[in-house]
């Protein structure tokens, strides 16, 4: 164990380091920036323009979310592999967390100057930041626990709470302001808060030393510390199961295609939308162009993957990565469904459900949102002030940062729940519903915990399977709570109860399924072909949340067709199928595992 390392543990805050609450506070407000943005966006497009926003159709405003929401699970792949190899975790932190605050800056310019240029240019400032950002937090974290390993599970649990801390606050906050203020105010606040992240974590990312450097920088230190050539490539890659498999020219060339190809034409998507000028201006048989180079892109792809697995000597790790690949193909139907929450359910909640309070009603919501809100921040508070107590000798100025981070905090959560206190009648954002699910996840979390840790722990596959089936069950219960609405019907007011149950069918499934994917990628897969498969995960969500907006898109289409309802049943059907099929195919999930639960 390093001296770096025993020292870096001195620190005590709730049985962690300190520095992994510096992590979990920078992650928590990119995560309110990134879900305050997100959670308007769509909204905003598809809003009237006397209501400020672009009177968008709404398969051109989820076309244009699909997009982005690929993207931000594309971009990590290579930011990861730049911080890893050239600039460090630290300098990869900072400058996303940069990028992010001007891309948020930048949206909140296009509400101030009405010029729709800095919403584009806005969007694509957070898709390059996120990329630097979003690996290295975690690695940073893995790095911290190398020598640790039995606080680590306690580590990422602690950090994914505050993930969901900062997808609440960000949605409910940015949400209000947004859809109550104007645009431009939730745009705006979601960028305030990336700025305090960014701080907060600079001023204080000198307690990591040379965790956050990169892996050059780290080999280097090695090399001064007496170690040999051998010895210090062995500490940063050891690979107990196979040998090599190096990237053949061919797979590179291979590669690089796949990838222009897939950009192409997930920028190809909204562009024609929006300009009513299609790229792929051809035909194959019946098949459109965009459709079949999007099919060609998934076979080259899936081409590319079993090539590099199928060269592999060691049957075990053949099919253990065959696993993986299997395991990535369902998570696609997952996140497909599971991300109409940024989009159909956002349109479900403003267009179809009956949001208008009146008295009583008024009462008993702003008690349950004032229980929701104060809270989650009372805790928030705790954990901060405990920090305070560890760091603030050595890192006043972050400290003060993340302190007037809070006190800004606490006075909008304030001003907003006395603004809804003192109304007669009050109208429900449509953004409000977005925070259930982090709000179930923080609930719920613990039970799951205990019961992946009891003997009832069941396989990955069935894991999976019950994940797929309680997320159909959710859509189920949106499909039944518009069942009253007439086909072709643009507006409704069905009771809110339906996404309320949604969402908690959403959780639970969520619960049973997400933070199982990444860790079997680690368990499974090689140290040699790690990234790689980390990569193909990604690339797996990225297709996910693409398919989100595409079929999202649809609903209009559908809805004019058959009906809302029906249009609901499909994201019913289609993940509890899947949820069976991968439950049916557990015995061959098992033998391919050889061993790994």
């Amino acid at each position: 164990m390093s001296q770096a390392s025993n020292d870096f543990f001195k620190s005590n805050v709730l049985g962690h380091p300190a520095g992994l609450f510096i992590l979990f506070f920078t992650e928590m407000w990119e995560r309110f920036s990134y879900y305050g943005m997100r959670i308007l966006l769509v909204i905003f497009l598809t809003a009237s323009l006397i209501d400020g926003g672009w009177g968008w159709e709404r398969q051109t405003a989820l076309a244009l979310f699909g997009t982005y929401a690929s993207l931000v699970y594309l971009t990590p792949i290579i930011g990861g592999y730049i911080a890893d190899k050239f600039i460090g975790y630290r300098s990869a932190v900072v400058i996303g967390a940069t990028v992010m605050t001007l891309g948020h800056a930048s949206m909140a310019l296009e509400d101030i100057l009405n010029a729709r240029f800095f919403l584009y240019l806005g969007l694509v400032l957070l898709v390059i930041g996120n990329g630097f950002f979003k690996p290295n937090m975690t690695s940073i974290i893995s790095e911290m626990y190398k020598d640790h390993p039995e606080k680590k599970d306690g580590a990422y649990t602690i950090f994914y709470m505050g993930v969901n801390a900062g997808a609440f606050l960000g949605i409910l906050l940015c949400g209000y302001l947004g859809e109550k203020l104007g645009w431009g105010w939730g745009f705006g606040l979601a960028g305030v808060f990336m700025f305090f992240g960014m701080l907060q974590f600079y001023f204080a990312s000198d307690m990591f030393g040379d965790i956050s450097k990169s892996a050059k920088e780290r080999k280097q230190a090695a090399l001064d510390s007496g170690l040999t050539e051998e010895e210090s490539t062995a500490q940063e890659f050891v690979d107990e199961d196979d040998s090599p498999n190096p990237f053949t020219t061919l797979d590179k060339i291979w590669a690089a295609v796949v990838t222009v190809l897939g950009l192409t034409w997930l920028l190809s998507d909204p562009y024609s939308k929006i300009s009513n000028q299609e790229l792929f201006n051809f035909s194959v048989g019946s098949m459109s162009g965009s459709n079949f180079v999007f099919i060609a892109v998934l076979l080259l792809f899936l081409g590319l993957l079993l090539s590099r697995v199928s060269r592999y000597s060691s049957k075990v790790v053949r099919d253990r990565m065959y696993a993986v690949m299997i395991f990535a193909f369902f998570v696609i139907f997952f996140w497909m469904a599971f991300e109409q929450a940024g989009g159909s359910m956002n349109i479900f909640a403003r267009d179809y459900t009956n949001r208008t309070l009146t008295g009583a009603g008024v009462s008993v919501f702003a008690t349950i949102n004032t229980l929701l809100t104060v809270v989650p921040m009372l805790i928030l508070t705790y954990v901060l002030i405990r920090l305070f107590k560890e760091t603030f000798s050595d890192y006043a100025l972050s400290n003060i940062i993340l302190g007037l981070s809070f006190v800004i905090i606490w006075a909008i959560v304030i001003w907003m729940l006395a603004r809804e206190y003192s109304q007669e009648s009050t109208e429900v954002t449509a953004t409000w519903f977005g925070i259930l699910n982090s709000f179930f996840i923080i609930a719920l979390a613990p039970l799951f915990s205990k019961w992946w840790e009891s003997k009832y722990n069941p396989s990955a596959a069935f894991k999976y399977g019950f994940g797929l089936i309680l997320l159909g069950l959710g859509f189920a219960a949106l499909s039944y709570g518009a069942s009253t609405i007439p086909q072709g019907a643009k507006v409704a007011s069905v009771s809110m109860i339906w996404l309320i149950i949604a969402y908690l069918f959403h959780t639970l499934g969520e619960l049973c399924l997400s933070p199982v994917g990444l860790s079997y990628v680690s368990k499974l897969v090689p140290g040699r072909m790690i990234a790689f498969m980390f990569g193909m995960w990604y690339i797996a969500i990225a297709i996910s949340n693409k398919l989100a907006g595409l079929t999202g898109g649809m609903i209009d289409e559908i809805t004019e067709k058959y009906s809302l309802s029906t249009f609901f049943l499909i994201f019913t059907l289609i993940p509890i199928g899947a949820g069976v099929i991968i439950m049916i195919l557990n015995p061959l999930l098992k033998r391919l595992m050889h061993g790994v639960r």
